[in-house]
């Protein structure tokens, strides 16, 4: 070994420039200036080089970092089978979740604003070719659930029927929208 030489320890990852030869004590210098000593059996030669030079330095420990990497595995949320399928569009249509107030409001009104709502609401599924949505409709006298039936009847794309019972319990229709294939 000799002076400018690059080389490396065996057991450590240091690498520098060969500074200085006492025998066989050689004293090197890293890319950041710091100067180790080890005795000529610890070191062995990368390259007879005048100089260290910086760029291929660097590139020979990024691609000892590429190597030693431990290739992650792209993490995904999992979804049970019976979610896979499961309508992510809901509409509540609970009158306390449709307006502030009821005050002045008669059955037939909040009749009439939960119907529009849930017309509103399948027209844009149908526009933005939602498969599924569910209404949530709650139990009561079961009014709200006939006159909602009635609508969704009315349309030929659609099929209903009663929502994930441990889900929504009985208060819920599902609804699965076929899309028309245009060509």
């Amino acid at each position: 070994m000799k002076k400018g030489d690059i080389v490396e320890t065996i057991d450590d990852a240091i690498r520098g420039a060969v500074t200085k030869v006492s025998g066989t004590t050689i004293t090197i210098e890293d890319t950041d200036g710091f100067e180790f000593h080890f005795e000529k059996n610890e070191l062995m030669i990368v390259s007879s080089s005048k100089k260290l030079d910086n760029a291929i330095y660097d590139a020979d420990i990024e691609s000892v970092k590429r190597e030693k990497e431990i290739p992650r595995r792209k993490t995904s949320l999992s979804v049970k089978p019976k979610e896979r399928h499961a309508p992510k569009f809901e509409v509540d249509l609970h009158i306390h979740q449709l307006t502030d107030s009821t005050k002045g409001m008669t059955n037939f009104d909040m009749m009439n604003l939960q119907l529009d709502t849930a017309r509103k609401q399948l027209e844009f599924a149908i526009r933005k070719r939602i498969p599924k949505m569910v209404f949530i409709h709650g139990v009561g006298e079961g009014v709200l659930r006939q006159e909602l039936e009635t609508l969704l009847g009315r349309y030929n794309n659609i099929q209903f029927y009663d929502a994930d019972y441990k889900t929504y319990g009985i208060g819920a229709t599902e609804v699965r929208i076929f899309q028309n294939i245009e060509s």
